[in-house]
């Protein structure tokens, strides 16, 4: 009997143990649910975006030179770090502050994919053709990569990069329009293939060729069309 309730016993700290254990994962993976970065990531036209690593965030060195493109830059980055503030802020300037972060993170975030980790967190994204394929019917669905046309803010939206033609393209997804450009920059898809060199495919020669009836159109053929349309108009003005 004795050993009979020692065994009851164990099942039930074992059990209790197990709950405990339990709880601690969902906790956990509620704690993660609410990360300003996991948060952000998340949001409905920001999948060309990847989580950047904390450390990488904390460390002052990658963030030189931002804090006077941010007006809010302290508030903006205790809130991309989920660091509650002591001061209170006004609605107007709480709002000031979140669109603060989101153009830190996305400035931060265009260095983070220079480095070896960024590039990696980007190659299984593009593996995952998380940034869609080229809209060129010759380059036959081939996956792109998020580039921008300029390095400095406010001058353009994201566009798309395609390695087999090596043009860029304005993503077919209208939410992707006020992603910046420079929160990609103008080098990462072109480090991103010299670093994985094996993605890079070779170059599309293969060009679509106008034609008439099946007949190729002559290069000349457009300024003859043209000018028999000249002489056509300027004889209907001199019968007129």
């Amino acid at each position: 009997m004795a050993d009979d309730k020692n065994d009851e016993k164990k099942l039930k700290v074992g059990s209790e143990d197990s709950n405990s254990s339990s709880d601690f994962q969902s906790d956990s993976t509620d704690d993660d649910n609410y990360a300003w970065i996991s948060w952000f990531c998340s949001l409905k036209g920001n999948e060309f975006f990847c989580e950047v690593d904390f450390s990488y965030i904390q460390d002052s060195f990658n963030l030189t030179g931002l804090s006077g493109q941010i007006p809010y830059y302290d508030f903006a980055l205790d809130m991309i770090l989920d660091i509650e503030s002591n001061e209170v802020l006004s609605d107007d300037q709480q709002e000031l502050v979140e669109n603060d972060a989101e153009n830190l993170y996305g400035l931060i975030h265009a260095r983070y994919i220079l480095t070896s980790q960024g590039l990696h967190a980007m190659l299984e994204k593009y593996r995952q053709c998380h940034f869609g394929r080229c809209p060129r019917v010759l380059c036959r669905q081939q996956p792109c990569l998020p580039v921008g046309m300029h390095d400095q803010t406010n001058q353009d939206s994201v566009k798309l990069y395609c390695p087999r033609c090596e043009d860029t393209f304005t993503s077919k997804s209208t939410r992707h329009d006020h992603i910046d450009g420079a929160y990609f920059g103008t080098t990462f898809p072109h480090l991103f293939f010299l670093t994985f060199p094996e993605l890079k495919v070779q170059k599309s020669e293969e060009l679509y060729v106008p034609r008439v009836f099946g007949y190729r159109i002559n290069k000349d053929a457009y300024n003859q069309s043209l000018e028999a349309r000249k002489k056509q108009t300027s004889s209907k003005k001199k019968k007129s």
